[in-house]
């Protein structure tokens, strides 16, 4: 993915580009967060799409870089997206990861490698698949399958939509 890169320069925000959907492409309430590390420097952002009014999010998506606390995982273990999703619900079940299959999928002229992750709750859909960057993308969805169309609709957010001020 040749588009996605470090940036030289260093914004308030995230030293690397965001690969979500363009805020303005989504018809509901879009959050986001950062994860800061102790030297002030970005371990990963997260998205949040909010289609239900206010009453939790139908989709997360997380870009992890190398060296984010927030992709170690245990086996068996749900990624830091799919927990967000749940504690944004409000759903304390417990939940795992049962089993997962790579499938290839085409992003404009990039093919990817997407993990489908199989989770203990049926209601989560969730995928991953790593940039040439170093940047682990998750996408977690609340009661809606993830479908190959998603991933046309990717691209590296303006830096901008970050900084803080």
């Amino acid at each position: 993915m040749s588009f996605l890169r470090r940036r030289s320069a260093n914004p308030a925000g995230p030293d690397f580009d965001v690969l979500a959907m363009d805020p303005g492409d989504w018809p509901g309430n879009l959050g986001a967060g950062l994860l800061p590390a102790p030297d002030g420097s970005c371990q990963g952002v997260f998205l949040r799409y909010d289609l239900f009014g206010g009453r939790g999010p139908a989709m997360i998506i997380g870009n992890l870089p190398e060296g984010s606390p927030a992709r170690d995982t245990a086996e068996g273990e749900i990624p830091f997206e799919v927990a967000q999703l749940l504690l944004a619900l409000d759903n304390e079940e417990e939940v795992t990861v049962v089993g997962s299959e790579d499938m290839p999928v085409l992003q404009g002229d990039n093919l990817l490698i997407v993990r489908r992750l199989k989770l203990s709750e049926g209601r989560i859909s969730c995928v991953q698949f790593d940039r040439s960057d170093g940047v682990l993308v998750t996408i977690a969805a609340w009661d809606r399958p993830i479908t190959d169309d998603l991933y046309a609709l990717l691209k590296p957010l303006p830096a901008e939509l970050f900084q803080q001020g």
